[in-house]
């Protein structure tokens, strides 16, 4: 995977993030959209990790 496509699939995870945050402060705090919100913090948190792995072992 070249660097463009890592660093814009980056970019559209961080912009998915944003508006899901943006989207679960209007709504007030309900309980299951706040954990369906951290459920998917975390999967995305995972994957930004893999993709930092990906980025590493393509710069040795």
């Amino acid at each position: 995977m070249s660097e463009q496509r890592i660093s814009g699939a980056i970019d559209r995870i961080e912009r998915a993030l944003a508006r899901i945050e943006a989207q679960a402060g209007r709504s007030g705090g309900e309980g299951e959209i706040a954990a369906r919100h951290e459920a998917l913090k975390a999967r995305v948190s995972a994957s930004l990790s893999q993709l930092d792995d990906l980025i590493e072992s393509l710069e040795k």
